[in-house]
C-alpha cells in the first residue's frame, strides 16, 4: 500500500496530464500483476470493480468518528485540520499517529475492505475500519479513507489510468476503453493487457454500460448545422434507464449505474417477456394510464424513485412507463457500433412482439403524439414498456412545430439525433442533441447545510452548491426553496449521517447529493469560491439519478452568463 500512496502524492504534486499517466503506468509496470490489479482499481477512485454490486457502506460520519478515536484528538481539533486541507484523507494523515512501515499489502487493503462491506452494522464495520488504520501509516491511512469516500483528488480520472495502462503495456488506447467498459473492470482489463488478449473482453450483462449523452443547442437553426439526417424524439420529464434482460431475468440501471429495478417492478414483468436477450435505453416516465396516452411531470414521478418496497397502491397512483429509444445488445450481438439507422430498425423489430407479452410497438412515423384514437390511448395505457414515437424535420421550422408540439403535451422539449451517428457510451457529443428552451438551470452539488428558521429550525434546509471546475467544487449559490417538508426531513437525516464537519448551524457535507436549481439572472461576485452567483436560486429538485460528476462545470456558467450579459455587466460584493 505504500507504494501506491506515494505514487498517489506524486501524481497529486503535477498538474499535468501526461506526468500523471506516465507515473501511473511506471507503477504499474513496476508492479506483480496481482497487485497493479487491484491499483489500478484503486486509482480509478473505487474500493471494488465498477460491475459489482459491493458497497462498504461507512459514510462519512463513521469515518469521522473512527479518525477521532483512533487519534484521540477533539472535534474543534479535527475540525480545524479539515478546514486546512478538505478531506478526510488528509485529516487521517496528520490526525492518526505515525507508524513505522506496515507491509501492508494492497490484496490486504482490498481483502479488508470486503469484510467491512460485508459486515452489518456500523460498529462492526467501525471495528473492521479501525483494525485496518491501526495497521496503517500515515500515507497509507490517507489514501485508504480517500478510497473509502471514494475521491482521490488528486486530479485523476479513470480515463487517465486507461491511457496508463494502454502505455504500460503498450496496448492500443481504443482497445483498453473498450475492454473496461464491457468488463466494468479495470482490474480485469490491466491483466488481458498486460497478456495481449483484450480483444479477448466480452459484454458483461447486467454490468451497466455509460450512457451516451448529449448536447444542448439554443435554435433550431443551430441543431440543423451539425447534421441534416434528424430523428426526432421528445425529451421527456423523467429518468434515464437502461434495461439488461437475458432468460426472463430484467434488470434496470439508472445514469448512476445505480440498480433501480425494485423500485418499478411492473416493467421487469413487461421486458421478461422480450424474445431475445438485449440491452435497451430509455427513458422512465410517470404515465397517465387513464387512457390519454401522456406522461406526467417529473415530480409526480420523484415518488417511487429510490423505493425498495413499492405498493400496489403506488402502483395505481403513479403508474410508469418505459419508453425506450436506443437498443445497445441484441440476440448476441453488440450494436454500438452500428449506426442509429440500423439500431432503430433492430428496436423496432425487437419491440414487435405480441401484445401478450405487454411490449407494445407505437409506430406512428408522421406524429409524435402518443395515439390516434381513444382506442389505441386505451390499449397503451395497458403497456408499460412502449417504442419512443420519431420524427423526422428536414428545417427549422420543422423542428420549431415540433418543438411546441412537445411541449404542449407537458414534456421538456426534443431530443435531435444523427440518424448516422454510433452509440458511444458516456461521450457528450454533437451527435445528440437537446432543445429545451426554458429558464436557465444548473445541475449542482450540495456541499454545505445549514438548519432553517421558523418551522423549519430543527431541520437542514438552506443547501450551499457547488458546480465542477476542472478537478474542484466551487461554491455558486444559496436556495431554501423548492423541496416539500418530507424531502426536507428526509434529507436532513441524510446529511447528518454524512457530515464531514460541524460549525455552529452550519455542515460541511460529503459532496453527491445533486440538484437541478432554476434562476433569474446570474451575476459576477466575490461571495462565492466559483467567482458567480445566481439571483434568486430556487430548487427545482432532488436529482438522485445523477451523481456528483454529472453536476455542471464553470465552463457551463461562463457560457451562461455570457449569453446574459452580451452587452453592460453586473457585479455584486
Amino acid at each position: 500500500m505504500l507504494p501506491l500512496a506515494r505514487t498517489c502524492d506524486a501524481i497529486a504534486a503535477t498538474t499535468k496530464k501526461l506526468e500523471k499517466t506516465a507515473l501511473v503506468a511506471a507503477y504499474l509496470r513496476s508492479s506483480p500483476l496481482s497487485e497493479a490489479a487491484v491499483a489500478a482499481i484503486f486509482l480509478s477512485g473505487r474500493p471494488f470493480p465498477a460491475y459489482e454490486e459491493t458497497t462498504l457502506q461507512v459514510g462519512g460520519a463513521l469515518l469521522w468518528r473512527v479518525i477521532g478515536e483512533l487519534s484521540g484528538k477533539s472535534e474543534h481539533e479535527l475540525t480545524g485540520i479539515y478546514r486546512r486541507h478538505g478531506d478526510a484523507g488528509s485529516v487521517a494523515a496528520e490526525a492518526l499517529p505515525d507508524r513505522p512501515e506496515s507491509g501492508l499489502a494492497l490484496t490486504e487493503v482490498q481483502r479488508a475492505f470486503y469484510e467491512i462491506a460485508a459486515a452489518r452494522g456500523p460498529a462492526a464495520k467501525a471495528f473492521l475500519l479501525r483494525q485496518l488504520l491501526e495497521r496503517a501509516t500515515q500515507l497509507e491511512a490517507k489514501y485508504i479513507v480517500k478510497i473509502i469516500s471514494g475521491d482521490l483528488r488528486i486530479g485523476l480520472k479513470e480515463s487517465l489510468v486507461e491511457e496508463a495502462i494502454a502505455r504500460a503495456f503498450e496496448a492500443p488506447l481504443a482497445e483498453v476503453k473498450r475492454a473496461n467498459m464491457l468488463l466494468g473492470d479495470i482490474g480485469e482489463t490491466l491483466r488481458l493487457a498486460s497478456a495481449a488478449k483484450l480483444a479477448e473482453a466480452r459484454l458483461r450483462l447486467f454490468h451497466p454500460i455509460d450512457f451516451m449523452l448529449a448536447s444542448p443547442v439554443e435554435s433550431s437553426e443551430e441543431a440543423l448545422s451539425y447534421f441534416q439526417n434528424a430523428s426526432i424524439e421528445d425529451k421527456y420529464d423523467g429518468i434515464r434507464a437502461q434495461a439488461h434482460v437475458s432468460g426472463g431475468e430484467v434488470r434496470i440501471f439508472s445514469r448512476t449505474r445505480d440498480e433501480i429495478t425494485e423500485s418499478f417492478p411492473e416493467l421487469p414483468m413487461a421486458l421478461g417477456g422480450l424474445p431475445k436477450d438485449a440491452i435497451l435505453d430509455g427513458e422512465i416516465i410517470a404515465w397517465d394510464s387513464s387512457g390519454a396516452g401522456r406522461a406526467f411531470a417529473f415530480s409526480t414521478l420523484q415518488q417511487r424513485l429510490g423505493r425498495k418496497k413499492v405498493s400496489a397502491k403506488l402502483m395505481q397512483d403513479v403508474p410508469v412507463a418505459y419508453l425506450v429509444f436506443d437498443v445497445l445488445y441484441a440476440d448476441g450481438e453488440l450494436l454500438l457500433d452500428r449506426p442509429l439507422r440500423e439500431r432503430a430498425r433492430i428496436l423496432d423489430d425487437l419491440l414487435a412482439a405480441p401484445r401478450s407479452m405487454i411490449v407494445h410497438h407505437l409506430q406512428e412515423q408522421s406524429s409524435l403524439g402518443f395515439a390516434d384514437s381513444h382506442e389505441d390511448a386505451q390499449e397503451m395505457s395497458l403497456a408499460p414498456v412502449l417504442r419512443a414515437p420519431v420524427a423526422t424535420a428536414s428545417s427549422a421550422d420543422d423542428l420549431d412545430a415540433l418543438f411546441t408540439a412537445a411541449r404542449d403535451r407537458g414534456n421538456e422539449g426534443l431530443m435531435i439525433k444523427d440518424l448516422d451517428s454510433l452509440y458511444t457510451p458516456g461521450r457528450r457529443g454533437k451527435s445528440w442533441l437537446k432543445m429545451k428552451r426554458e429558464l436557465a438551470t444548473l445541475d449542482v452539488v450540495v456541499t454545505a447545510v445549514e438548519y432553517g428558521h421558523g418551522k423549519r429550525i430543527g431541520v437542514l434546509s438552506d443547501y450551499t452548491f457547488a458546480v465542477w471546475d476542472r478537478e474542484h467544487l466551487v461554491n455558486i449559490g444559496k436556495a431554501y426553496s423548492g423541496l416539500t417538508d418530507a424531502e426536507i426531513a428526509e434529507m436532513t437525516q441524510w446529511f447528518l449521517a454524512h457530515k464531514i464537519s460541524e460549525e455552529g448551524l452550519r455542515l460541511e457535507v460529503e459532496p453527491k447529493i445533486v440538484l437541478e436549481v432554476a434562476f433569474n439572472n446570474m451575476m459576477r461576485s466575490t461571495r462565492h469560491s466559483s467567482g458567480y452567483a445566481l439571483r434568486f436560486p430556487r430548487i427545482v429538485r432532488l436529482r438522485p439519478d445523477k451523481g456528483p460528476e454529472d453536476a455542471d462545470t464553470i465552463e457551463t456558467v461562463k457560457e451562461i452568463y455570457e449569453r446574459q450579459h452580451s452587452v453592460g455587466s453586473n457585479s455584486v460584493g
